[in-house]
Protein backbone atom coordinates (compact mmCIF):
# COMPACT_ATOMS: atom_id res chain seq x y z
CA UNK A 1 0.00 0.00 0.00
CA UNK A 2 1.25 4.05 -0.26
CA UNK A 3 2.27 5.81 2.04
CA UNK A 4 -0.19 8.44 3.27
CA UNK A 5 -3.53 7.04 1.38
CA UNK A 6 -5.51 4.40 2.70
CA UNK A 7 -8.99 3.59 3.23
CA UNK A 8 -11.53 4.26 5.90
CA UNK A 9 -12.04 1.06 7.81
CA UNK A 10 -16.26 1.87 6.84
CA UNK A 11 -15.64 1.09 3.07
CA UNK A 12 -17.04 -1.97 1.39
CA UNK A 13 -15.43 -2.91 -1.52
CA UNK A 14 -17.82 -3.25 -4.47
CA UNK A 15 -17.15 -3.96 -7.72
CA UNK A 16 -17.36 -1.45 -10.51
CA UNK A 17 -17.91 -2.28 -14.41
CA UNK A 18 -14.05 -2.49 -15.98
CA UNK A 19 -16.34 -0.82 -19.13
CA UNK A 20 -16.78 3.00 -18.92
CA UNK A 21 -16.34 5.20 -22.31
CA UNK A 22 -13.54 3.27 -22.96
CA UNK A 23 -14.88 0.84 -25.22
CA UNK A 24 -11.61 -1.38 -25.37
CA UNK A 25 -11.49 -4.10 -22.89
CA UNK A 26 -8.49 -5.88 -23.22
CA UNK A 27 -7.29 -8.43 -21.02
CA UNK A 28 -4.66 -6.00 -19.64
CA UNK A 29 -7.70 -3.65 -18.64
CA UNK A 30 -9.55 -6.40 -17.31
CA UNK A 31 -6.04 -7.69 -15.12
CA UNK A 32 -5.64 -4.04 -13.82
CA UNK A 33 -9.67 -4.05 -12.79
CA UNK A 34 -9.72 -7.23 -11.46
CA UNK A 35 -6.33 -6.27 -9.24
CA UNK A 36 -8.33 -3.21 -7.71
CA UNK A 37 -11.44 -5.60 -7.26
CA UNK A 38 -8.98 -6.79 -4.37
CA UNK A 39 -7.50 -4.19 -2.77
CA UNK A 40 -9.37 -2.48 -0.37
CA UNK A 41 -6.30 0.20 0.59
CA UNK A 42 -4.95 2.86 -2.32
CA UNK A 43 -2.01 1.88 -4.54
CA UNK A 44 0.54 3.56 -6.27
CA UNK A 45 1.04 2.60 -10.24
CA UNK A 46 3.97 0.81 -9.84
CA UNK A 47 2.69 -1.10 -7.18
CA UNK A 48 0.03 -2.16 -8.94
CA UNK A 49 2.32 -3.25 -11.61
CA UNK A 50 4.41 -5.30 -9.18
CA UNK A 51 0.81 -6.87 -8.21
CA UNK A 52 0.19 -8.02 -11.65
CA UNK A 53 3.73 -8.96 -12.70
CA UNK A 54 3.94 -11.15 -8.85
CA UNK A 55 0.68 -12.86 -10.54
CA UNK A 56 2.25 -13.75 -14.01
CA UNK A 57 0.41 -10.78 -15.78
CA UNK A 58 2.11 -9.34 -18.91
CA UNK A 59 1.24 -5.60 -18.61
CA UNK A 60 3.55 -2.85 -18.75
CA UNK A 61 4.43 0.14 -16.92
CA UNK A 62 3.34 2.20 -19.41
CA UNK A 63 0.48 0.24 -20.14
CA UNK A 64 -0.81 0.57 -16.53
CA UNK A 65 -0.30 3.69 -16.20
CA UNK A 66 -2.92 4.47 -18.84
CA UNK A 67 -5.46 1.99 -17.98
CA UNK A 68 -5.53 3.07 -14.90
CA UNK A 69 -5.73 7.06 -16.25
CA UNK A 70 -8.84 5.79 -18.25
CA UNK A 71 -10.39 4.27 -15.41
CA UNK A 72 -10.13 7.69 -13.50
CA UNK A 73 -11.35 9.30 -15.99
CA UNK A 74 -14.35 6.74 -16.77
CA UNK A 75 -15.21 7.87 -12.80
CA UNK A 76 -14.41 3.90 -12.15
CA UNK A 77 -11.54 4.82 -9.90
CA UNK A 78 -10.84 7.57 -7.39
CA UNK A 79 -6.63 8.99 -7.79
CA UNK A 80 -5.57 10.94 -5.08
CA UNK A 81 -2.01 12.02 -4.13
CA UNK A 82 -0.87 10.84 -1.15
CA UNK A 83 1.82 12.41 1.49
CA UNK A 84 4.72 12.06 -1.62
CA UNK A 85 2.89 13.56 -4.20
CA UNK A 86 2.10 10.48 -5.84
CA UNK A 87 -0.99 9.53 -7.69
CA UNK A 88 -2.79 6.36 -6.33
CA UNK A 89 -5.42 4.66 -6.98
CA UNK A 90 -8.90 2.96 -5.59
CA UNK A 91 -11.88 1.71 -6.46
CA UNK A 92 -14.49 3.63 -6.00
CA UNK A 93 -16.56 2.89 -3.25
CA UNK A 94 -19.02 5.78 -3.53
CA UNK A 95 -21.02 6.12 -7.12
CA UNK A 96 -21.34 9.24 -8.60
CA UNK A 97 -19.27 12.52 -7.89
CA UNK A 98 -17.42 13.07 -4.36
CA UNK A 99 -15.07 14.21 -2.38
CA UNK A 100 -12.42 12.68 0.02
CA UNK A 101 -11.07 13.48 3.79
CA UNK A 102 -7.43 12.67 4.20
CA UNK A 103 -5.83 11.95 7.28
CA UNK A 104 -2.16 13.68 7.36
CA UNK A 105 -1.01 11.70 9.97
CA UNK A 106 -2.26 7.90 8.47
CA UNK A 107 -3.16 8.33 5.73
CA UNK A 108 -7.04 7.52 5.95
CA UNK A 109 -9.57 8.83 3.34
CA UNK A 110 -13.15 8.86 3.73
CA UNK A 111 -15.47 9.77 0.77
CA UNK A 112 -17.70 11.92 1.46
CA UNK A 113 -21.02 13.98 -0.63
CA UNK A 114 -20.66 17.71 -0.39
CA UNK A 115 -23.76 19.13 -1.20
CA UNK A 116 -22.71 22.39 -0.37
CA UNK A 117 -19.51 22.86 -1.75
CA UNK A 118 -21.53 21.66 -5.28
CA UNK A 119 -23.81 24.96 -4.61
CA UNK A 120 -20.84 26.79 -3.88
CA UNK A 121 -18.95 25.89 -6.73
CA UNK A 122 -21.40 26.12 -9.56
CA UNK A 123 -22.52 29.64 -8.11
CA UNK A 124 -18.68 31.15 -8.17
CA UNK A 125 -18.27 29.72 -11.54
CA UNK A 126 -21.42 31.17 -12.75
CA UNK A 127 -20.55 34.68 -11.62
CA UNK A 128 -17.25 34.65 -13.11
CA UNK A 129 -19.05 33.03 -16.59
CA UNK A 130 -17.94 30.14 -16.49
CA UNK A 131 -19.48 26.80 -17.89
CA UNK A 132 -18.87 22.80 -17.94
CA UNK A 133 -17.23 23.27 -14.31
CA UNK A 134 -15.68 19.93 -12.79
CA UNK A 135 -13.82 20.13 -9.37
CA UNK A 136 -11.86 18.22 -6.96
CA UNK A 137 -12.25 18.49 -3.04
CA UNK A 138 -9.75 17.09 -0.61
CA UNK A 139 -9.88 18.12 2.72
CA UNK A 140 -6.67 16.94 4.95
CA UNK A 141 -6.61 17.04 8.47
CA UNK A 142 -6.24 14.09 11.60
CA UNK A 143 -8.71 11.51 11.80
CA UNK A 144 -10.28 10.90 15.29
CA UNK A 145 -7.79 7.89 15.96
CA UNK A 146 -4.55 10.07 15.25
CA UNK A 147 -5.97 12.95 17.37
CA UNK A 148 -6.73 10.50 20.12
CA UNK A 149 -3.18 9.74 19.99
CA UNK A 150 -1.68 13.47 20.19
CA UNK A 151 -0.08 14.15 23.07
CA UNK A 152 -1.97 16.61 25.60
CA UNK A 153 -1.67 20.08 25.34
Amino acid sequence: MSQGATTGSSRTPAAAPVQGKEQRVTKQRLAVSAALDELADFVSTQELHRILQERGTAVSLATSYRILQSLADDGLVDVLRNADGEAVYRRCAVTGHHHHLLCRNCGKAVEVEAPAVEAWAARIANEHGFTAVEHTVEIFGLCPECTASQPGP
